[in-house]
């Protein structure tokens, strides 16, 4: 999400704006001598090992673009594990996510740009024809509004963009005559009267047809919106208004800027999560750079570059100075209170503050940039993919991956910044991981969970519109993109808009409206456009001795800088009370807990440190009893373990994290229910039975299929459509008996994941399945003696070929009640809801698909040994829950809870607020 010719030039807080294509050509010449610098830090790549690189990213769109068209178009997306479009009131609701989804074939329109980029110019015609042709702009449809404007209105800007550049050189889009940008007109009326506010802050959402609050609008009841969906249109909206001459999009744009600059705390200079869109006043008070922030810090910084006015620049400085000053803890970028911004608000970060090192390559603030990618890089390697959430100690938090593309984006950049061909071998793997664990015969399905490697049936638009952007761009030569891309600023979606457009139609008045700002160290300000004096003291090796101490920061070394309480450790003080080493029978701990919140503001902290440490340690004591998720993984041809689903454990039988996993061919048990002995049993000897859930216990089903002869057992769901994309992970309980009887491995399947099995098998009769904790690697399955019979791709790319040639498709699902999914939305709550269990089963559900795997905390440093003296400063409690309370016995002595708490109400609201975390 950042611009793409490099730094703004800029010696003082407030520059003067030069002439754009002056700027430009003062960014381009920053790049240069940025990349004439190369570090010695990895060995140089050479030009063909690039080449084949750039072309191995040309052919994975193809893969994903082409079965979009085929399989998915004119939908909005592609279902890639079904093969089949994702189209809005056809599949169950996934809550807010959806409302990226207004029947306008988002994908096709989001990746218009990215064709041009890829050098597949023909393919841009042709899908510039269709969206002219197919796309209706007119739905009875609820859409966000900040989706709707990045996505579809930065897609058909970046679209017109790219098409009139081609058109001047003379050889395609010749009888294109800004059809495309009389669409984003239309759609930009559509969206304005969702600025019909007090405030000038947009509705969050609005209905394509109808708008605001009417009753057939069936929207503009809410009263909340996040800082980013309100300050992350002021490109789009400014690019609309100076191609048109309209200038009332612009006009509106800035008006919520100038709300939010006005609104943000004084005393920190920092912006809350979510605003009143009618009052202003903050609901959410927590701050960071990631989800519900993020592209709102990264609009201030390009509006300067593509508008011009200083005012965008000096609120972005007096924005990244409190950044740095309070939530930049390298190599961590953790969430503060805003009136409190000394004080952590989790012990949590989230995957979309991956952009940030990216947007400090464009302030040239290099440093920071390369920790904190580092520290990125890291958890990459760990887990395959960066995980929606992970903790301060590098467990998974939230454990689903959407195919974002932030971390690629920083890459990119910092490759273009340093010249460092260690970037080019980052990107390598992200292309590597990208193959092998979510690519699916209909295209890249994103991850359900890291830990085990299953699919999610979703491939979100922005795949398309920015993964392979980013890739292609990292390895292309310049000579291998028909444009110069330097003549474009990157929006947050990464559409192209031209540099020009600043001195354009340019009739709104530049006046700077920036007032009250802090005083700030001029030296921040020395990096606004990189200097390779300052960012390369002629030191060959300096990315690398910034990177160096960040190696094993994931599976060896400390978490740093989490506490802010040094200070009073280097005076002699006494370290905190923790909420892990508090005793209700200790008098000293009683008589710190009265004190907290009324002798000074250390010990309020203290006081507001100790509740939440409480809140998360009983939450994760709860989670301590749950089981991860575990794995089925279909490995037999045409699929060769490419399918990989999400499958919930059983409180019975051997635990696959222990054991080796179970490998076998299915067969359907006779009862299918498999509550009475089998009359099959020749059928499902020495396989893996699939028994559908209900009629008797999870533990008599189990009993039964081993009596036959199973060596495992798949219990698939009998509410048809439930899906695990839309409830939480089930776990199968005991019947209350002894099930050390029970020796064979049992996983639960919902019904839309079962019926990939059950229709690969009316297809291919043999289906072969892997059991186990997470997925296989694809090349060990490949080598296992047991498929040297079977029909093996030749190479990875023909497999994926032979694979979507031979896929089967699944029945929409019908008549499923509406579930918000745990991981959806932009990152969404902690909040799990517990599945209803059949009575007769007797299940028990837990929501484990968020919970840190126990098998994962031996990878992650003992708070004894070495790292003794950090404990006393570390928060190591990873996960937190909405409704977790804490469980403490307080003694009959102690003073009642409510008394000591008198002073903290405010802070404690602020603290349960955050716990929703609903972004």
């Amino acid at each position: 999400m950042s611009e793409a010719g490099g730094g703004r030039g800029s010696a003082s807080p407030v520059p003067q704006r030069a002439p754009w294509n002056l700027v430009a050509a003062a960014a381009a010449l920053c790049l240069v001598a940025a990349t004439s610098v190369c570090t010695a830090g990895a060995a140089p790549m050479s030009r063909e090992e690039k080449q084949r690189l750039g072309n191995q990213v040309l052919e994975m769109f193809d893969h994903a673009y082409g079965n979009y068209m085929e399989h998915a178009y004119p939908a909005d997306e592609l279902m890639p594990l079904t093969c089949r479009g994702r189209v809005r009131g056809q599949e169950p609701s996934r809550g807010d996510v959806d409302d990226a989804l207004g029947k306008f074939s988002l994908t096709l329109i989001d990746s218009l740009d990215t064709l041009v980029v890829l050098n597949k110019t023909k393919e841009f015609e042709d899908a510039v024809r269709k969206v002219l042709r197919d796309v209706n702009l007119d739905n009875d449809v609820v859409v966000s509004v900040f989706e709707t404007n990045i996505r579809v209105l930065g897609g058909l800007l970046g679209g017109h963009s790219l098409a009139i550049m081609l058109k001047d050189k003379g050889e395609y889009m010749q009888w294109y005559n800004d059809e495309l940008l009389q669409m984003a007109k239309q759609l930009g009326y559509k969206l304005l009267p969702a600025f019909n506010t007090t405030s000038g802050l947009p509705y969050p959402r609005i209905n394509l047809k109808f708008g605001i609050r009417k009753p057939e609008a069936r929207t503009g009841t809410e009263t909340d919106t996040c800082t980013a969906c309100a300050g992350t249109l002021i490109l789009e909206f400014a690019a609309l208004s100076r191609f048109t001459g309209a200038t009332v999009f612009e006009e509106y744009a800035r008006k919520a800027l100038d709300f939010l600059w006005e609104k943000r705390q004084r005393s920190s200079n920092l912006v809350g999560v979510t605003i009143n869109i009618h009052t202003g006043d903050w609901v959410r008070k927590d701050s960071g750079v990631g989800a519900g922030i993020d592209s709102y810090y990264e609009y201030l910084l390009k509006a300067y570059v593509l508008l011009g006015d200083d005012s965008f620049l000096e609120r972005f400085n007096t924005h990244y100075d409190a950044i740095m000053r309070y939530i930049s803890q390298p190599p961590l970028l953790l969430d503060v209170h805003i009136h409190k911004p000394m004080l952590n608000a989790r012990t949590w970060m989230d995957a979309l503050l991956a952009f940030f090192p990216g947007l400090q390559v464009l302030k040239g603030d290099i440093r920071p940039a390369i920790e904190t990618h580092e520290m990125l890089y890291q958890v990459i390697k760990k887990h395959n993919f960066l995980p929606e959430a992970f903790t301060t100690d590098f467990r998974v938090h939230w454990a689903q991956h959407p195919l974002r593309p932030e971390f690629a984006e920083s890459t990119y950049f910092l490759y273009k910044a340093t010249g460092d061909p260690y970037y080019l071998e980052v990107g390598k793997t992200l292309i590597e991981n990208l193959n092998k664990y979510a690519r699916v015969p209909c295209g890249f399905a994103a991850m359900k969970d890291v830990r085990t490697g299953s699919h999610e049936d979703r491939m979100d638009s922005f795949f398309l519109a920015e993964m392979f952007k980013y890739l292609y761009l990292l390895f292309a030569d310049k000579e291998d993109i028909i444009f110069d891309i330097e003549d474009y600023i990157f929006t947050t979606e990464a559409h192209l808009l031209p540099l020009w457009l600043s001195t354009t139609n340019q009739s709104i008045a530049k006046k700077n409206t920036t007032s009250e700002y802090t005083e700030l160290d001029d030296s921040n300000f020395d990096w606004t456009c990189p200097n390779t004096q300052i960012l390369f003291p002629n030191d060959p090796l300096y990315a690398q001795s910034i990177r160096e101490p960040l190696k094993n920061v994931v599976d060896k070394s400390c978490p740093r800088g989490i506490i802010r309480v040094e200070e009073s450790f280097r005076s002699g003080a006494k370290p905190p009370l923790r909420a892990r080493d508090f005793m209700a029978t200790n008098p000293e701990h009683l008589e710190i807990l009265k004190k907290m919140g009324a002798a000074s503001s250390i010990d309020a902290e203290d006081g507001l440190r100790f509740m939440q440490e409480m809140i998360e340690l009983s939450s994760q004591q709860q989670k301590e009893q749950q089981l991860p998720p575990r794995a089925v993984q279909i490995v037999s041809h045409p699929f060769f373990g490419r399918v990989v689903l999400t499958a919930g454990p059983a409180q019975f039988g051997p635990d696959l994290s222990k054991h080796k996993e179970t490998r076998g061919f299915v067969a359907s048990s006779k009862p299918y229910n498999g509550c009475s002995e089998l009359t099959n049993p020749e059928a499902v000897m020495g396989k893996i039975a699939l028994i559908q859930r209900g009629q008797c216990m999870f533990a008599e089903k189990a009993r039964n299929i081993q009596n036959a002869g199973a060596i495992g057992g798949i219990v698939i769901d009998d509410n048809e459509g439930s899906s695990s994309d839309t409830a939480p992970l089930f776990q199968m309980a005991g019947d209350g008996k002894d099930t050390d009887d029970i020796k064979i491995p049992m996983l639960f399947l919902f019904s839309k994941e079962g019926s990939i099995i059950l229709d690969a098998i009316r297809e291919y009769e043999e289906v072969e399945v892997l059991l186990s904790d997470k997925a296989k690697d694809r090349a060990a399955i490949l080598k296992d003696p047991e498929m040297e019979n079977e029909e093996q791709p030749s190479s990875e790319n023909d497999s994926q070929s032979q694979g979507a040639e031979q896929v089967m498709s699944v029945p929409q699902a019908v008549d499923l009640v509406d579930h918000e999914s745990p991981e959806e939305s932009a990152l969404n709550s902690d909040t799990e809801p517990l599945s209803p269990a059949d009575t007769d089963d007797a299940a028990s559900v837990s929501p484990s698909e968020q919970t840190s795997d126990p098998a994962e905390n031996h990878e992650t440093t003992s708070v004894n040994g070495e790292c003794t003296d950090l404990d006393n400063r570390l928060q190591e409690q990873s996960e937190t829950e909405e409704d977790s309370t804490p469980n403490v016995s307080w003694g009959k002595k102690v003073q009642p809870i409510d008394s000591i708490l008198a002073d903290w109400n405010e802070d404690i609201e602020a603290f349960e607020m955050m716990e929703k975390d609903e972004l």
